[in-house]
């Protein structure tokens, strides 16, 4: 896969996972918006939102996924716009790591304390997990790209002190 295609893919995930979130947000604003995902007792935007334990530290599960994907739209915007520093794509698979982290999260608490599975939440947590694989990838290829890089500025400074090239070891 194409370093661009890869982060056509972050983007695309972010943009999607954004969307959810602020639907997420006007749920708990509108509570009509809950019946759109109502589909039963287990199924249920309205159980988990009533449930009142869908929150860390007091921060609503949607304001920390408008943050969450706003921030990787940031960081991904700067790995690409710095593509010769490798900290930024190394932020941008903390970032997201960490938003699969809390993802998992609340996960649990939808499937186990609250015993309910809101789809929205669960398209964001998808969406977030698909930026975390775009991740994975894109700093994969960036250090497959460098080793390349680097194996050919060796090749041409010993070719240039006249020693044997030698195959970089893989």
């Amino acid at each position: 896969m194409r370093t661009r295609a890869i982060r056509s893919l972050i983007y695309f995930a972010a943009g999607l996972g954004l969307i959810v979130s602020i639907f997420t947000y006007l749920e708990g604003i509108e509570a009509s918006l809950q019946s759109l995902c109502t589909v039963n007792a287990f199924v249920s935007c309205s159980a988990v939102a009533k449930s009142g334990k869908t929150t860390l530290f007091g921060i609503s599960d949607s304001y920390i996924g408008i943050g969450g994907f706003v921030l990787i739209f940031v960081v991904a915007a700067i790995a690409e716009s710095r593509r010769k520093e490798m900290l930024w794509p190394y932020l941008l698979l903390f970032v997201t790591t960490c938003g699969v982290g809390l993802s998992a999260y609340f996960g649990y608490v939808e499937l186990v304390q609250i015993n309910a599975l809101c789809p929205v939440c669960l398209t964001a947590y998808i969406f977030g997990i698909v930026a975390w694989v775009g991740a994975i990838l894109l700093v994969q290829k960036l250090r497959a790209k460098a080793r390349e890089k680097a194996a050919t500025t060796e090749a041409r400074s010993a070719a240039a002190d006249g020693a044997p090239a030698t195959p970089a070891a893989e």
